[in-house]
């Protein structure tokens, strides 16, 4: 039997990593198409815009995963928020007319998005499904939409595809638990703003899971929310990480210091204090079932080393 094969576009970095040994494990043959081209033999290299000699690699896949895109952790000039997108709708473009040019094209094409194209929620309003789920406003909600909007417009009538709108990933060796966890034991563990904010959460090896569960355990389309089923507000996360770490002192993080830490950090204050309140309805109803359901339970199983 010939072995499975999957491209991760924009697969060097943390979430990629995870995928490349996950799928390895399951017995298919991974490839990673990036910027920076790694030693080994699985390795491509692309420019991120234009068809090359790595376009060969999509002939005759089992699965496409889009990952490709210039981080938002940084400040959000104009410059910035310019390349953001077009990192984001340049490659998926490039990628689908790849695709086109398939004899053999891949069986499934997943292209990331993110769940920050939901509306800030608040409160107690109900969590946002992908079917009832309000799109929202702003510089975030926009690199989403574009993103979603290029996938949507490559024609690709004998590849399944899936948009994954992703939470934020948890992991002990990447993303931004380590960072958060080195925080809350210097005594960043209080509520950061008001607290009230929600967060949508998902352990990396439910990630992973999800990915192949999507894979391979249905033929559904369009949009997934990729987030475990029980979000919490900003204040009840930092007390978990407090409740585990212990540290000696614990101080404030009112708004006002967030500004002046992201300013120096080179960074926005909106990746911590937009409230998403995201839930994984699709996946729930196809019988997808979390291992790490709850946050206590994923960061008790990230801290345990």
């Amino acid at each position: 039997m010939q072995q499975p094969k999957m491209v991760i576009v924009g697969g060097n970095g943390f979430l990629g990593n995870h995928l490349r040994q996950h799928f390895q494990q399951l017995g298919y043959r991974v490839v990673i198409i990036s910027r920076n081209l790694h030693t080994g033999p699985d390795s491509v290299q692309w420019d991120a815009r234009t068809l090359g000699p790595w376009a060969a690699e999509l002939e005759g896949a089992a699965v496409l995963m889009n990952m490709a895109g210039r981080t938002v952790d940084c400040r959000y000039s104009e410059a910035n928020k310019r390349e953001i997108i077009a990192s984001r709708v340049e490659s998926t473009r490039v990628l689908g007319e790849a695709v086109a040019a398939c004899a053999v094209p891949p069986n499934v094409w997943l292209n990331s998005s993110t769940a920050t194209i939901y509306a800030d929620t608040e409160g107690d309003k109900p969590a946002n499904t992908e079917a009832a789920g309000v799109i929202g406003t702003g510089f975030s909600v926009e690199v989403a939409r574009s993103w979603e909007a290029a996938f949507d417009a490559c024609f690709a009538p004998a590849t399944r595809k899936v948009a994954l709108r992703t939470s934020i990933v948890l992991g002990r060796d990447g993303g931004a638990f380590p960072v958060m966890a080195k925080l809350a034991r210097l005594g960043l563990c209080t509520p950061q703003g008001t607290g009230r904010q929600w967060v949508s959460w998902l352990h990396i090896t439910d990630f992973c899971r999800a990915v192949e569960f999507l894979i391979s355990q249905t033929e559904e389309a369009g949009a997934f929310n990729v987030c475990a089923p029980n979000p919490l507000p900003n204040r009840e996360f930092n007390a978990l990480l407090g409740r585990q770490l212990r540290p000696l002192l614990r101080l404030p993080q009112p708004k006002w210091l967030l500004e002046i830490g992201a300013f120096f950090l080179r960074t926005e204050t909106e990746l911590i204090l937009k409230s998403r309140k995201v839930y994984p309805q699709r996946l729930l109803e196809l019988g997808f079932e979390f291992r790490y359901p709850t946050c206590g339970q994923a960061i008790t199983d990230l801290l345990a080393s």
